[in-house]
This record gives structure tokens, C-alpha cells and sequence, in this order.
């Protein structure tokens, strides 16, 4: 049996989200991104599940059979850190990375613990690149 997919668009409207985050950088860095991620996709965001803020959407399914909607590229101000979902998971951003500044990575997941660890012009060239990558797989 397959589980139903939880991180689905919902009504509230990221900037309330982001007005509620209790530490003040966070909620800095949050609206910086908001702002940030709209400029350059020129999707309005979307809240996803609890605490992403999602930029476009895209359809996938896998070989197992399991699929689902999710957002193209967008980021999530938890607690202990800024988590940026801007690679998809299957391309090599090392290059781009190297220039980035201070962070940790995960599968698709790029966790900074505030804008001012990193250079914002190769942030903005990371998102680019991996919406360029987005398109090449799941065109728009």
C-alpha cells in the first residue's frame, strides 16, 4: 500500500508563514529568499506541507508506481538551518558549489544556517542551474 503524499500545496500564504517564524534572522533570510526566488522563476510561491515554500510544480512517477506533484525549487526556514531545494539530486553542481561560501548538502537539499555564510550572486546562479537541470527532466 502506498502512502499518500504529504507535501501538498496548501492555503496559507507564505509571507504569514514566514511572519511567524520566531528567530528574527530567520525571518530575514526567509524573506530575502521569498524575494530572491521569485525574481528569478517569476512563479508566485506556493506553502507546501508545513514549512516549504515552493516556486512552479512539476509532475513525477517512479518505477515503483508511486507519484505526485511537488514544487520545482524552493526553500524551508527551520530551526536549525535554511534548507534550499534547488537540485534536483542527479546533476553535479560542484563548480557552482565551490564559489557558494559556508553549507552541508544533502540529496537534493542545500542546508545553510544564514544568507550571510554564502555569496547571494552564486545562490542565485545555483537556483538557475538547477532549474535549467528541472527542465532538461520534467519539462515545463
Amino acid at each position: 500500500m502506498m502512502t499518500e503524499n504529504t507535501i501538498i500545496p496548501t492555503p496559507l500564504s507564505p509571507s504569514e508563514f514566514i511572519e511567524q517564524l520566531d528567530h528574527k534572522t530567520r525571518r530575514e533570510d526567509a524573506q530575502a529568499l521569498l524575494h530572491i526566488m521569485t525574481r528569478i522563476t517569476g512563479w508566485s510561491a506556493i506553502l507546501w506541507g508545513k514549512n516549504m515554500i515552493g516556486f512552479g510544480h512539476y509532475h513525477y512517477k517512479y518505477e515503483s508506481g508511486r507519484e505526485g506533484d511537488c514544487f520545482r525549487t524552493g526553500f524551508s526556514p527551520r530551526k536549525a538551518h535554511l534548507v534550499i531545494y534547488i537540485m534536483p539530486g542527479y546533476t553535479d553542481f560542484r563548480d557552482i558549489l565551490s564559489r557558494l561560501g559556508k553549507y552541508k548538502i544533502g540529496k537534493s537539499c542545500l542546508y545553510i544556517n544564514k544568507l550571510a555564510d554564502i555569496n547571494l550572486n552564486v545562490l542565485e546562479e545555483l537556483i538557475c542551474a538547477g532549474l535549467e537541470d528541472m527542465e532538461q527532466k520534467y519539462p515545463l
